[in-house]
């Protein structure tokens, strides 16, 4: 099959909605690469260049691609074949109103640092330091089932995820809410520390390959709510949520069901073994609504499609 490019020149959009019209259409098992722009749109090149409050409009995410055959109740598999920076520079800021510790007296805001990328491409510079590029996307998701979400917020969708599994070999599941899934993505960083803290990765645009194919809820038994990533050794379901507490109970409640379905396991027992098994790991907690995972591993685990 023949590699289609869809770039945010064909479009983007700062908001999933219910009603999202399609910038491209293509069958389930379609591989794809996806041309994304940074975060805040180019808006920040040197280190004078700074954010004062959140934009209106910030993390575009390119698309929305419509999967023929997808509806409701199916399941859509994005596998994240490689993530490649695409630009010569990141960027992290600090922006007032915005951020873990925002307010507080010793953190400045706004402030910017420019991360210039390496002649080798490995590496991105914080003053004299370098640190390892891994590029992560941050915003990434489906059309939601009845309720508009801007791509700053997290939710049931997918959307503002901001997760450093969502790269290179992970393949993310989303539920389907709505005719033809409306994916899109972007808000790709050359390098995030879970948690986000400061509100940014380094922000960068990316180029990303993937392959999306539709998972039949009505042949496979597909209930999935929440997004689910597939590591090389793990099962992680993700969660948002107001609070780290309830974040954390969606996603223990998800797993808690995938153990019980593949050991044959009541509730309770299931509930048991995932304090065991499972590993509880923030994704961001800056976002207007903070999120986390829960890993289980392979050996307690197999496929749950």
């Amino acid at each position: 099959m023949t590699r289609r490019t869809v770039t945010d020149e064909d479009g983007a959009i700062y908001e999933f909605t219910p009603d999202l019209e399609a910038v491209a259409t293509v069958e389930s098992g379609a591989e794809l690469t996806i041309e994304t722009r940074d975060s805040l749109d180019g808006a920040v090149q040197i280190e004078s260049d700074v954010i004062e409050s959140v934009p209106a409009e910030v993390n575009a995410a390119t698309g929305p691609i419509e999967i023929e055959g997808a509806e409701p109740g199916d399941a859509l598999r994005v596998e994240i074949e490689d993530v490649r920076i695409a630009e010569d520079r990141g960027r992290v800021v600090s922006i007032d109103g915005f951020g873990l510790l925002d307010g507080r007296e010793e953190i400045e805001a706004p402030r910017t640092r420019i991360n210039h990328v390496a002649d080798d491409g490995e590496t991105i510079a914080f003053g004299d330091l370098e640190i390892p590029i891994d590029p992560v996307i941050g915003t990434i998701g489906v059309a939601p089932a009845d309720e508009s979400y801007t791509t700053l917020i997290p939710h049931d969708h997918g959307g503002n995820l901001d997760t450093t599994d969502v790269t290179t070999g992970t393949v993310a599941y989303f539920p389907v809410f709505q005719d033809g899934a409306m994916f899109a993505v972007g808000d790709c960083k050359a390098a995030m520390a879970d948690g986000e803290m400061c509100g940014t990765g380094s922000e960068i645009a990316c180029d990303i390959d993937v392959t999306l194919e539709v998972i039949d809820g009505g042949a496979d038994d597909v209930d999935l709510e929440r997004p689910l990533l597939e590591t090389e050794d793990a099962w992680k379901t993700v969660a948002s949520a107001e609070t780290l507490e309830a974040a954390c109970e969606l996603a223990n409640r998800d797993a808690i069901e995938l153990l019980a379905a593949e050991h044959d396991f009541d509730a309770t027992d299931a509930y048991l073994f995932s304090s065991l098994v499972g590993g509880l790991e923030i994704s961001q907690v800056v976002d207007p609504l903070v999120t986390v995972r829960n890993a289980v591993p392979k050996a307690y685990l197999s496929s749950p499609f």
